[in-house]
């Protein structure tokens, strides 16, 4: 059976969890099928794991154009790669053009992995301006026609229903996102944080994400302030999707630092070597999503041996188990598609006094990363995953 897989990230440019997941899932499935992988960007090493990688830049015509249009040239490029295909695997609306229109031209099977939904994510339109209406058709006319689909949690599996009424519910699979508890393991190195200016003999709170309103940023800034002065906070923050999102963060950092000691922000991407030390000595990582369609982020942080405190909103609760692994922070939202909670005070007051809990409790705090730990072992391995999305694929197979 060949698959081909389409995407926007792929190794080494991967920047959120979709392309974690494509980079994992193709890494086990190329020895269970004749794998290709077709991806945005630059030229990469056309084997991967023994998948075969072809990569498509921009179209060189469309260098000035809106976003959504650079990513549609980019998905009719890639048709051609597809041809010989017995099914394609399209993830993220970046990729979901290509993977609609190859099944049209070639008469194979497209199967699509919702990671997120452009109907939850409304702030998009500040990015894309009316690219965010394009993303919007091409997710909902993919969504429409696949074979089948595959959300990554029960609450993306709900969401997607809500969003798309016209989706038959029997197509849309749920398989989790996995995580390799190899890779991905505790790790101390009081050295290696110091060079990162962290203080491996206090307590911390450690944030690893894009700053882009789902991950909530300005909500965990504002329970900072909360919690007791010893604590530091780890933010391993990536670039803001907006000028307007990048001025509110700073704001609030700058608060913060004026009121508090040891608020530690990493505006670059830090290898997995780090970013595994870092994660390893946080006494607690904190996930204030308010959308989530599971958060690998927690994975990873637990797979590290760290107690998680998090909302809980979208897939959080499939992955986080309250009182466990960590603490889940209720999150009432408003029903509009942004996300944005009922009494954000409240919110804040509650992020803070669960971040307060487990800081105040390190030895609970470790019982919970162990925990942890072992439930991203027992539950989210990624040989797991790639046999249940096999079996998603040989349902719609002729």
């Amino acid at each position: 059976m060949r698959v081909d897989i389409v995407s926007k990230e792929f190794p080494p440019d991967i920047y959120g969890g979709a392309g974690v997941h494509v980079a994992e899932l193709s890494r086990v499935l190329a020895s269970r099928a004749d794998l290709r992988v077709h991806c945005f960007g630059a030229p990469r090493e056309a084997d991967y794991h023994g998948a075969r990688v072809q990569a498509y830049p921009v179209p060189a015509n469309l260098g000035a154009a809106n976003p959504a249009v650079q990513t549609l040239g980019t998905d009719l490029d890639m048709l051609q790669g597809l041809d010989g295909t017995d099914l394609i695997h399209s993830h993220t609306w970046y990729a979901n053009m290509a993977g609609h229109l190859g099944s049209l031209l070639y008469g194979v099977p497209h199967v699509l992995s919702a990671h997120s939904l452009e109907p939850l994510r409304p702030w998009k339109s500040e990015q894309l301006g009316g690219g965010y209406a394009l993303s919007s058709w091409v997710e909902k006319t993919a969504y429409d026609a696949a074979s089948a689909i595959i959300a990554v949690s029960e609450g993306m599996r709900k969401d997607i229903l809500r969003a798309y009424p016209e989706v038959t519910p029997g197509k849309v699979r749920v398989v989790h996102n996995g995580i390799d508890t190899e890779a991905w393991h505790p790790d101390e190195d009081p050295d290696g944080l110091r060079a990162l200016g962290i203080d491996p003999d206090a307590p911390s709170v450690v944030f690893v994400g894009r700053n882009t309103r789902q991950k909530g940023v300005p909500y965990l800034l504002r329970a900072a302030a909360l919690l007791p002065p010893e604590v530091q906070l780890v933010l391993c923050l990536g670039a803001a999707d907006t000028p307007e999102l990048a001025a509110e963060t700073a704001a609030l950092i700058g608060e913060l630092r004026s009121s508090r000691t040891g608020v530690v922000v990493i505006e670059r991407m830090l290898p997995r070597t780090e970013l595994i030390k870092v994660l390893s000595s946080a006494t607690v990582f904190a996930c204030p999503s308010i959308y989530e369609p599971l958060g690998i982020v927690n994975l990873e942080a637990m797979a590290c041996g760290t107690a998680v405190v998090a909302s809980a909103t979208g897939g959080i609760p499939e992955v986080v188990d309250d009182g466990v692994t960590g603490l889940l922070v209720p999150l009432e939202q408003v029903q509009d598609g942004t996300g944005t909670p009922l009494d954000p005070e409240k919110f804040v007051r509650d992020f803070a006094a669960a971040v307060t809990v487990l800081v105040s409790d390190p030895d609970r705090a470790r019982q919970m990363g162990k925990a942890g730990r072992r439930r991203a072992a027992d539950h989210f391995s990624w040989d797991a995953i790639a046999e249940a999305t096999l079996q998603v694929y040989r349902s719609v197979l002729p």
